[in-house]
């Protein structure tokens, strides 16, 4: 049994070169004697990550040695900005899909990340399935859409090779058991070229630990977004609250409290996915048909990835620009544009 497993189970931190290791052993397939060792011993891994989260130390070793094996998405996009939530929390329609899409109707450069869904009824690849909207198949790739679009759904190539090693590794097992845990560190797993980055963090996800994670982070603006709610996203009828990571810059903490930005009323239940009409229901979100508590959500989350990248300074004036673009159709007709966009394929 490899000592990253047996140090785990110990409830013992767990050292950058031993994770190294684990992720040389993995490439030879040999954790152990034999394959169906192997599987038994990346499951038992990944099961004793999610049962019980390790110590701040052993996730900053992990998720360096995952990094390190991650090739550079090549420069960053001068106030370009990633959105990714942890999963989790009350049932939403997809929120963060939906702000993207919006905030890049007002010029802010986006790059998407996320994955299908553990714990919803539809991640937002599920969703882009669903709309045929094309994944970036390479950092090449990610970079020409920005440039055409405005906006990028990158694909899983922006994360490290070993995790889909484990995942074939792995099969027939289903990962979904394993979503909470993969839910938590995805967001600082991804290569991708922005500035900034709005992490939603649901009730479900160790905010503390994740915050300390944060603070290891030297290649973008990190902002964790919490609420009273427990949803990961912000939410205009919900107390939220940002931490704020700036490599080099002390961190804050930003209170966004319930109508910050307008005082109309708003529940949960406005922001209800509806997974039989999937994307209708996702569609008439971006044409400010849904209820009017989605649109000023979508809109607050939109402003919220204006303003951590420094593409508008003043919440009020991403608020009310965000408003106006879900008026205008603005967004629903990027994604109908997107989803006639050809998936091609970069070296």
């Amino acid at each position: 049994m490899h000592p990253a497993l047996t140090t785990l189970l110990r409830h013992e931190p767990v050292d950058a070169d031993t994770w190294r290791s684990w992720w040389d052993q993995l490439d030879e397939r040999r954790p152990g004697p034999g394959r169906d060792s192997a599987r038994a011993q990346a499951a038992a891994l990944l099961a004793s990550l999610t049962t019980r989260l390790p110590d701040p130390d052993t996730l900053h070793a992990l998720t360096t040695s995952l990094t390190e094996r991650a090739p550079r998405p090549g420069p960053v996009h001068p106030h370009a900005v990633n959105v990714v939530g942890t999963g989790g929390g009350p049932a939403t329609f997809n929120i963060s899909t939906a702000a993207a899409l919006t905030a890049a109707t007002l010029g802010v450069r986006v790059v998407k990340t996320g994955s299908r869904a553990y714990t919803s009824a539809a991640g937002s690849i599920d969703l882009l399935d669903r709309l045929r909207i094309p994944l970036t198949t390479s950092h090449r790739h990610t970079a020409d859409h920005l440039e055409r679009h405005g906006i990028a759904f990158a694909g899983p190539h922006v994360y490290p090779a070993p995790l889909t090693r484990l995942a074939r590794l792995l099969h027939p097992l289903p990962l979904k058991p394993f979503g909470r845990f993969l839910n938590a560190l995805g967001p600082f797993l991804a290569a991708v070229p922005v500035s900034a980055q709005l992490t939603g963090v649901s009730h479900t996800a160790p905010l503390e630990t994740l915050r300390a994670l944060a603070r290891h982070t030297t290649d973008r603006t990190l902002w964790l977004a919490a609420n009273t709610a427990g949803a990961d996203e912000l939410l205009p009828f919900a107390d939220n609250t940002l931490h704020t990571h700036t490599p080099g810059a002390p961190h804050t903490t930003l209170h966004l409290p319930a109508h910050a930005l307008d005082d109309a009323a708003g529940t949960l239940a406005d922001l209800a996915p509806a997974p039989e009409r999937l994307t209708t229901h996702f569609l008439d979100t971006l044409t400010h048909r849904a209820h009017p508590t989605a649109t000023r959500t979508i809109a607050l989350n939109a402003a919220a990835l204006a303003v951590a990248c420094g593409h508008t300074p003043h919440w009020p004036t991403a608020y009310r620009a965000a408003l106006d673009a879900l008026a205008d159709g603005a967004p629903r007709a990027l994604a109908e544009r997107l989803s006639r966009t050809p998936a091609a394929t970069h070296a």
